[in-house]
């Protein structure tokens, strides 16, 4: 009788343990979903985030994205007019070559006015130095196969450069200048002077935004950081 007793004694002294131990699961598995609940509400918030980011970006007008580009311009129809005597008085003129550089932005095809641009200003380097690295630049840039840049030279020409390229001179690429120069005289300048860009200015009409692509990367001063270069001629 006293074993029974004390049996059931020991019973009821564990149920108030076995409750708490319940309680304390049954409360940690609500914490857990509670914190389930909490991220997904943050991933729905994050993601309807991110769907007006991308509904602003649509409803922005195209005047303001950076890929465009509707350039004040002083270029008087007398003097656009010039442009069309010939390519050589088109890169001449500081616009001129500024607007055909816009130009052939349109086209996809700008590496073309960027590579002769940095080979005039290759021509005027005088310090030994500065020509070795001007040249290593502008051959990874432009020249070797899969540049960022690469402009369309034929196998030869560039077989030339590429031997030479560790000694190079002021002459090094003038063959390579001279082919892209007759490429885009016979053909872009052809289609620049029946371009908008063009009448428009001929015309004396506001110039209109034109759409430009994105790109990773663009040929400009800040490449050559210890290359010293006449700024002047860089657009």
């Amino acid at each position: 009788m006293e074993t029974s007793l004390v049996f059931f004694s020991q019973l009821n002294m564990c149920e108030p343990k076995e409750k708490a131990f319940f309680k304390l699961i049954h409360g940690l598995g609500k914490e857990e979903t509670s914190k389930e609940a909490k991220i997904r509400a943050k991933e729905k918030r994050n993601r309807l985030s991110l769907l007006v980011q991308k509904l602003e970006f649509h409803e922005e007008p195209p005047s303001s994205r950076s890929g465009n580009l509707a350039k004040e311009t002083r270029v008087t129809p007398e003097e656009a007019v010039i442009w069309g005597e010939s390519f050589d008085k088109l890169l001449s003129h500081k616009d001129g070559l500024e607007t055909f550089t816009r130009f052939l932005k349109t086209e996809f095809s700008e590496e073309n006015i960027e590579f002769w641009i940095a080979c005039e200003d290759f021509k005027k380097s005088e310090d030994p130095q500065q020509i070795i690295l001007k040249a290593k630049a502008i051959y990874e840039k432009f020249i070797q196969n899969d540049a960022p840049q690469e402009v369309n030279l034929d196998f030869h020409t560039k077989e030339v450069i590429t031997k030479s390229i560790t000694q190079p001179t002021l002459h090094s690429f003038d063959a390579a200048q001279s082919r892209v120069y007759q490429l885009m005289e016979q053909d872009s300048y052809t289609r620049f002077l029946k371009s908008d860009i063009y009448l428009d200015l001929i015309e004396g009409r506001p110039q209109r935004p034109t759409n430009l692509r994105r790109r990773s990367r663009s040929f400009t001063c800040a490449e050559f950081q210890d290359v010293k270069s006449d700024v002047a001629i860089w657009l």
